[in-house]
């Protein structure tokens, strides 16, 4: 019986750097650049498959992450934003079939530029306060939602964690564990989806070693980086993330 694995060299030529760069996000090192990795591995397969071979991939990273930074964790934080996550999840799954991938890609591009040309404009200030918790709990559903979709929930979630000024381990740590969880709850909806099958678990199998490397490789830059450096590489890669989901959502189909 032949194995049921993809074997386009195209498919890894776009999957392995994919993968890579989720591995770095979800160490922290490089927060923002996961967004880009299912827009990447979708140059050579469909979303929907892109984000169903992912599902493995981010099991163990999110293992290795919850593993490494146990000891950092915001939890009262955790507990304020893990109800609406999975409150965004609940919304993935049922709007899965009814809301393109590309559209929301592109609403998540346009917002995150936003938050971004927001943050060059108009720069906090050095005691600039958290967002109002409503915004969170907005912001927070929708990287929930997105996360469903599309495994873009950096975007929306950095929009908030980043004006509470957390240590980089502590953004880090929270984050592995917020993820964590949503990442277990997609599970069962993306099975009632159909979305889970052998051969995209066998390929998802392949490329865990490149998911090990940029995870290993992420969390040890992520324990000796300079705070200010952290957030701007968080900066670049949101930026980047959203020219490419613009892309996607907006201008690809026309091409």
């Amino acid at each position: 019986m032949n194995f049921p694995l993809i074997t386009d060299p195209w498919f890894y030529a776009a999957a392995i750097p994919a993968v890579f760069l989720m591995g770095l996000s979800k160490s922290g090192f490089g927060a923002g650049f996961g967004a880009l990795a299912v827009p990447l591995m979708a140059l050579s397969v469909s979303v929907p498959q892109a984000a169903a071979i992912f599902m493995p991939l981010l099991l163990a990273m999110d293992v290795i992450g919850i593993a490494a930074f146990r000891k950092d964790i915001d939890k009262p934080l955790l507990r304020f934003l893990l109800p609406y996550g999975l409150l965004g999840i609940l919304a993935g799954t049922l709007l899965f079939k009814l809301v393109s991938a590309p559209l929301v890609a592109g609403i998540v591009g346009v917002l995150t530029l936003l938050f971004l040309a927001q943050r060059l404009l108009f720069p906090p200030s050095a005691d600039a306060g958290a967002l109002p918790r409503w915004m969170g709990r907005c912001l927070i559903t929708a990287a929930g939602f997105t996360s469903f979709v599309s495994h873009a929930g950096g975007p929306p979630y950095s929009a908030y964690i980043l004006r509470l000024k957390l240590t980089p381990l502590a953004y880090t740590a929270t984050a592995a564990y917020f993820y964590f969880i949503i990442n277990l709850a997609k599970w069962i909806p993306y099975a009632w989806l159909g979305l889970l099958d052998l051969r995209n678990a066998a390929t998802s199998i392949v490329l865990m070693p490149i998911a090990f490397l940029g995870t290993w490789l992420g969390i040890r830059i992520a324990r000796h980086i300079q705070p200010t450096l952290f957030y701007r590489l968080i900066y670049v890669g949101m930026f980047l993330t959203g020219c490419k989901l613009v892309w996607d959502g907006f201008f690809r189909q026309l091409h």
